[in-house]
């Protein structure tokens, strides 16, 4: 029995569109999945994938072509066949910060209902896969905090160009202070990782040079240095935008394929 009271599922342009009434929002939302396996394979791999600001679940493929550089990767066996979920963050203003509010649980929503949504829809997706999770700008922020948080729950995790800080949210939203009202607690990602630091899962984390981010990143590096905490830091050309996640996207699929 469905643990939602509402699933529509459909395919279009080889994408599944789900729309689920979350259990955790109380409401409607929406996941565009990538699904390059067959119902008879067992325990395919999960990664989600979370969307920034203003965006979407559709952000990854229709600005990201996220879909099309996997299938190119799976078809010269650079990565495993994969499943790759991208969900809506919930709509909450510009952008929920994938965190718990005082009425919706976004946090939930990724951790918990969204696996279960994927579980229920594609039995090729076991309690045996890894499950794997990454994201851009402010899905970065959600992807490692969600990731330290929550070690047991994913293999691996992954963030580009990330916030890294609750509060560097009003670089990007017009409705920070009504954020900030509605979140129930903001929780560091450093203080998180640290908190956790003897159960993490391998991480990585990438910024452009000229991103207005870059130094928030430099900064969670150093400090990940100083608290002996093992992860990757990578610097690469570019700025805040699709040009460098389209591209760069690519060593995030080849970092987990490594934990499959």
């Amino acid at each position: 029995m469905s643990q939602f009271f509402t699933t529509e599922k459909e395919t279009f342009s080889g994408l599944d569109f789900i729309t689920v009434k979350s259990n955790a929002l109380k409401g409607r939302v929406d996941i565009t999945v990538f699904n390059p396996s067959i119902e008879t394979d067992k325990n395919v791999p999960l990664i989600i994938l979370l969307h920034g600001v203003y965006g979407s679940h559709w952000a990854w493929t229709a600005k990201g072509k996220v879909h099309e550089t996997a299938a190119k990767m799976i078809a010269q066996n650079q990565i495993t066949p994969t499943l790759i979920a991208m969900p809506s963050d919930g709509l909450f203003g510009d952008g929920s910060g994938y965190l718990p509010h005082k009425n919706k649980n976004f946090e939930s929503w990724i951790t918990n209902d969204l696996i279960e949504v994927i579980k229920e829809n594609y039995p090729q997706f076991t309690n045996q896969s890894p499950v794997f999770i990454a994201g851009l700008s402010m899905g970065g922020f959600g992807a490692l905090r969600l990731g330290a948080k929550y070690p047991k729950k994913f293999k691996a995790f992954s963030g580009l160009s990330s916030i890294t800080e609750f509060n560097q949210l009003k670089l990007f939203v017009n409705d920070f202070n009504d954020l900030e009202k509605e979140v129930e607690k903001d929780e560091s990602i450093i203080e998180t990782m640290i908190k956790n630091k003897d159960f993490l899962p391998p991480f990585r984390f990438d910024c452009g040079q000229n991103d207005q981010l870059i130094e928030y990143n430099r900064k969670l590096h150093l400090d990940l240095v100083n608290n002996n905490i093992s992860h990757i830091y990578v610097e690469n050309e570019g700025e805040h935008s699709w040009t460098y996640w389209q591209k760069n996207i690519v060593d995030t699929l080849v970092f987990f394929n490594n934990y499959i």
